[in-house]
C-alpha cells in the first residue's frame, strides 16, 4: 500500500474521538458478512434493480424526460428516493469491488435521473408538474427534500468511491443542494421536511464537496425542528419529532425511522460547529432510548400505526414494528455517537443491531425481506407471492417486494457499505469495533503503513486473534472492543500473558513486531437473559443469546408442536449447545378451554390437562422463516409451580 489514499465512506467527520478507516481500510476476506456481501452483490442488486424497473419507480424519471401525462407516475410520493438509495448501493459496491456491470447499471440510472432534473436544480417526479401538486405544497407527506437527501447520499458514495467520474451524478446532487439552500435559506420558506434525512446528506455532502453553505442549511433544519412549522396529524407533531426542539427533547420519539435520521443529522451538525449542547442532547436521547425503548435484538419502534416509539418499557414482543430501516438508522445513529465520543457502547448496538436486525430482514438467497422484525408469531405465516408485491409492511413472512419498498434497499447500502464501520484510528493507533475475518490497512498522517489480519469465527466462537503485519521501530496502540454481553469472562492474551478484561475498549500500546499476536478471547456461551421488571409484555419470560446472537424458538424444531406458545422453559437447567445449536429444556402444556378467561386462583387459571417435555434446539433469530412457515417467539414463558401436573 503507497501513498495515502482517499478515504471512501459514509461518515467522514472533520473532528471526533476516532476516525473512520473507510470501505477500503478493512477487506472482508471470509465468514458470515463475507457471504452476506457475496449475496448482496450477485443477487440483492439485481433483485432491487429489477423491482425499480417492473413497478415502473425507475420509469418515472423517463416520463418526465418525455412530459408524458403525470397519471402515469407509479409509487408512492417517495418512490424516486428508493433509485437513490439503489444508486448508493451500487456506488458502495463499485468501490468494493470494481464491477465493469454495476458500473454500467450505475451510469445508465443515473443518465435517466438527470434528464428529469429541471433547469433551477429541483428534482422530484411526483410533484411541480401539470396534473401534479405544487412544489413544496405538502412538507408533511410530500418527502420532497426526504427524496433529494437520499440524492445527495448518492453523490456522496460516488464522489467518495470514484472522485474522478465523469458521469454527472455529483452536478445533478449540487444542482439539486443549491435549490434547496435557495428555497428553504434565509429569505425563502420557513419550514422543514416531515421525514428527516435531508440534514445528515446536506452536512456529508458538505464534507464532499468542501461548500459550508451546505453545512449552515442542514443547521438550520436541525434547529427549525420542534417548532410546530409542520401541520398537526393524527399522530401528533411527534411524529414528525416537530413537537420539541432537538436540544430540548431527552429521547427518541414518534417514528422511529424520522427519529433516528433526524439525531444523525444533529450529531453531524454538532460536530461540524462544535455545537457541545446539541451534541449532549443527542447523547442523552440516545441513552434513554436504548435503556428503556429498544428491543432485545436492537429494534427500535413498537407501534404498528405510526411505526413509531412507544412510552418507556412498552416492548410488546407480538407487536414489535422494528422495522428494518430504523435497525439501518439506529446504526447511523450509534456510528456518528461512537466517532465523536469513542463509547464502545455505541459499537455494541451496532454490534446487535446488524446481526439482530439488518441482517434478519433478507431471506438467505438475498431476494425477500422483512419490512418489520417481530419477536413473537403467534400464528403459522403464510407464504408470499414471489411475483407481487406485498401490500403489508407487517407480512407474516419475508415479501420480494413492498409498496412501500424502503427496507430492501436500505438493507443493500448498508451491507455494500458494510466494511466501513468495522475500524477506526486516531492519533495513538488503531481501534476494531467489529469483529470478521479481513485485512486492516492504514496509512497514518506521519507515513507510516499499519497492516493486522484478523481470524475470528465471530460470532459463533469468542476468539478473535489479531496478527500484527508490519514493523515500525515507534509505539502504537491497538485497542479491541470487549462487548457489554460479556461481563467479566473476557481475556486478553499478548507474549504468551493472558489477563482478564472488562466490557470497554482493551488497548495495548507497544513497538509492534511483524507476527506478534494478540487474542482475545470472548465467552460466547448460551445464556438466559431476563428481562426489567417494568415491562409488561414478557415479565416472567426469559430469552436465550449466543454472544451477540438473539436466538428464538421456532415451531419447525418441535415436531408435533404447532403453536409454540404452548412451551415453557425450565430455567433451572442452563441453556447449552448439542451437536451445535443451542438447545433449551422445555415442558408442553396443554390449556382447556373456558367459557370465561379469567380465574379466581392460577390454578383454574392454568387449567393444565397434561404436559411432555422437550429438549428444544434454537434457532438464530436472525435466520427463522427461512424454513417455511412456522410459530416463533424470542421471549419464551418461565415455567410456574401450577403448571407442573
Amino acid at each position: 500500500m503507497s501513498g495515502t489514499a482517499p478515504i471512501a465512506a459514509p461518515v467522514l467527520p472533520i473532528r471526533g474521538r476516532y476516525r473512520p478507516l473507510g470501505l477500503t481500510g478493512f477487506r472482508l476476506s471470509s465468514g458470515f458478512w463475507a457471504e452476506r456481501q457475496s449475496i448482496n452483490s450477485a443477487a440483492t442488486l439485481e433483485h432491487i434493480g429489477h423491482w425499480l424497473e417492473r413497478e415502473g419507480w425507475i420509469r418515472n424519471f423517463d416520463l418526465v424526460v418525455r412530459g408524458e401525462p403525470s397519471r402515469q407516475r407509479r409509487g408512492r410520493e417517495f418512490s424516486d428516493s428508493e433509485v437513490y438509495k439503489f444508486l448508493e448501493a451500487l456506488a458502495w459496491e463499485i468501490g468494493r469491488t470494481g464491477d465493469a456491470g454495476l458500473e454500467s447499471r450505475f451510469r445508465a440510472i443515473v443518465l435517466r435521473v438527470a434528464g428529469a432534473q429541471e433547469p433551477d436544480g429541483y428534482l422530484n417526479t411526483r410533484f411541480g408538474r401539470s396534473g401534479q401538486a405544487p412544489r413544496w405544497s405538502d412538507l408533511e407527506w410530500g418527502h420532497e427534500l426526504y427524496c433529494v437527501g437520499h440524492l445527495l447520499q448518492a453523490a456522496v458514495a460516488r464522489i467518495r468511491t470514484r472522485p474522478d467520474a465523469d458521469d454527472g451524478l455529483r452536478e445533478v446532487a449540487r444542482r439539486a443542494a443549491d435549490n434547496v439552500c435557495e428555497t428553504f435559506g434565509p429569505d425563502g420558506i420557513d419550514s422543514i421536511c416531515g421525514h428527516p434525512v435531508i440534514e445528515t446528506a446536506l452536512v456529508e455532502f458538505a464534507r464532499a464537496t468542501g461548500d459550508d453553505r451546505y453545512l449552515a442549511q442542514a443547521a438550520r433544519f436541525v434547529d427549525r425542528r420542534g417548532h410546530g412549522r409542520l401541520s398537526d396529524v393524527e399522530f401528533g407533531r411527534e411524529y414528525f419529532q416537530d413537537d420539541l426542539p432537538v436540544r430540548e427533547a431527552t429521547v427518541l420519539r414518534g417514528h422511529a425511522v424520522r427519529a433516528n435520521y433526524l439525531a444523525a443529522g444533529a450529531v453531524d451538525v454538532a460536530v461540524e460547529l462544535k455545537d457541545v449542547i446539541l451534541l449532549d442532547a443527542v447523547r442523552a436521547q440516545w441513552e434513554n432510548t436504548v435503556a428503556r425503548r429498544t428491543y432485545v435484538t436492537g429494534g427500535q419502534g413498537s407501534r404498528h400505526q405510526d411505526e413509531a416509539f412507544g412510552e418507556d418499557w412498552m416492548l410488546p414482543p407480538d407487536r414489535a414494528y422494528s422495522e428494518t430501516c430504523a435497525g439501518v438508522g439506529s446504526v447511523m445513529l450509534a456510528w456518528r455517537l461512537l466517532l465523536a465520543d469513542g463509547d464502545s457502547r455505541y459499537a455494541d448496538l451496532i454490534d446487535r443491531t446488524l446481526l439482530n436486525v439488518v441482517s434478519t430482514s433478507p431471506s438467505a438467497d438475498g431476494r425477500s425481506f422483512f419490512y418489520t422484525n417481530t419477536l413473537h408469531r403467534r400464528e403459522l405465516g403464510t407464504p408470499t407471492d414471489v411475483d407481487r408485491p406485498s401490500l403489508r409492511a407487517a407480512a407474516s413472512m419475508r415479501a420480494p417486494w413492498f409498496e412501500v419498498s424502503c427496507c430492501p434497499t436500505n438493507v443493500a447500502r448498508t451491507l455494500a457499505s458494510l466494511t466501513a464501520y468495522v475500524a477506526t484510528s486516531d492519533d495513538e493507533g488503531l481501534q476494531l469495533h467489529q469483529y470478521m475475518p479481513g485485512t486492516v490497512e492504514h496509512r497514518r498522517a506521519d507515513g507510516r503503513y499499519l497492516c493486522l489480519t484478523i481470524a475470528t469465527d465471530y460470532p459463533h466462537g469468542g476468539e478473535v486473534r489479531v496478527r500484527i503485519d508490519s514493523d515500525h521501530d515507534d509505539p502504537w496502540s491497538l485497542s479491541l472492543r470487549v462487548p457489554g454481553w460479556a461481563g467479566q469472562g473476557a481475556t486478553v492474551t499478548v507474549d504468551g500473558a493472558t489477563r482478564p478484561v472488562g466490557p470497554g475498549m482493551v488497548t495495548e500500546r507497544r513497538r509492534w513486531r511483524r507476527g506478534d499476536e494478540v487474542l482475545l478471547a470472548l465467552p460466547v456461551a448460551p445464556r438466559f437473559t431476563y428481562p426489567d421488571p417494568r415491562i409488561d409484555a414478557i415479565r416472567g419470560c426469559v430469552a436465550v443469546e449466543h454472544g451477540p446472537l438473539v436466538l428464538a424458538l421456532e415451531s419447525v424444531d418441535v415436531p408435533g408442536v404447532e403453536n409454540v406458545d404452548e412451551l415453557r422453559v425450565d430455567t433451572s437447567q442452563p441453556p447449552r449447545v448439542v451437536d451445535g445449536r443451542v438447545t433449551v429444556s422445555c415442558r408442553r402444556v396443554r390449556l382447556r378451554d373456558h367459557e370465561w378467561p379469567y380465574h379466581t386462583d392460577a390454578a383454574g387459571s392454568a387449567g393444565v390437562v397434561g404436559e411432555e417435555i422437550y429438549t428444544v434446539p434454537l434457532v438464530e433469530y436472525r435466520a427463522w422463516a427461512n424454513r417455511g412457515p412456522s410459530t416463533m417467539r424470542v421471549w419464551i414463558p418461565v415455567s410456574a409451580p401450577h403448571e407442573t401436573g
